[in-house]
């Protein structure tokens, strides 16, 4: 797993992936140094590195940077790798975007501009990062979440969902990569079905809820 990013997303799911056996390499804006306490806690399943080499090593590659740091991302290594986008827009720390602010294009379709070649699905953009690391459940468990994906490449959703199955999570199919409104900020989907951000254990949210979320969106 090779990770763009390590902010509270990043570093929750790092930390998932390495507690369910996978290896990652995360990287910063900042610099790999920055990164050295990080791997300390998660131990030698985890390293760190500069963006590129991050996204060189990743069999699977999650991005999760503001959507006006898009730019930056490193295009040529992610070239036919399933990607996960985690981001979410919000203008007043992207600056307004107008392809978004219109509803031109979603954050994921916009990422997807800057990485053409990348198998992007949208996952994990729902959930805060605390309700994320509490409602982990193995498999089978009855109260198991679901989180929503969302992404146009069938075998990248495939590959998506069997990570996110693997960390403690069900996925329901939210659509193409057009259709990742849906569980936008803001939206039914959109930490709502988990509980308040003040009950950082969460609640748990199974398939019935999320589809019934994502279905009550609105455009």
């Amino acid at each position: 797993m090779g990770f763009i990013g390590s902010g509270a997303i990043g570093k929750t799911l790092a930390r998932l992936a390495v507690g369910a056996g996978h290896q990652v390499v995360l990287s910063n804006a900042r610099g790999p140094h920055t990164l050295a306490e990080t791997v300390r806690e998660l131990g030698p399943q985890a390293s760190a590195a500069t963006s590129e080499e991050a996204a060189a090593a990743g069999d699977i590659v999650v991005v999760t940077v503001p959507v006006s740091a898009f730019p930056h991302v490193p295009a040529a290594p992610l070239a036919g790798k399933p990607v996960i986008d985690t981001c979410n827009y919000g203008p007043e720390r992207d600056g307004h975007i107008t392809d978004l602010d219109s509803g031109t294009l979603t954050s994921s379709e916009l990422l997807l501009r800057h990485l053409p070649d990348a198998l992007l699905v949208k996952a994990f953009n729902n959930i805060f990062y605390k309700h994320l690391l509490s409602l982990a459940r193995p498999a089978g468990a009855p109260d198991r979440s679901s989180l929503p994906i969302a992404g146009d490449s069938a075998p990248a959703k495939a590959t998506a969902s069997a990570f996110i199955d693997s960390i403690g999570y069900d996925v329901v199919d939210a659509g193409t990569l057009a259709d990742s409104w849906r569980q936008a900020t803001g939206t039914p989907v959109w930490g709502t079905p988990y509980g308040p951000y003040s009950n950082e254990k969460g609640r748990p949210a199974g398939t019935d809820a999320i589809r019934a979320a994502l279905t009550a969106a609105t455009s």
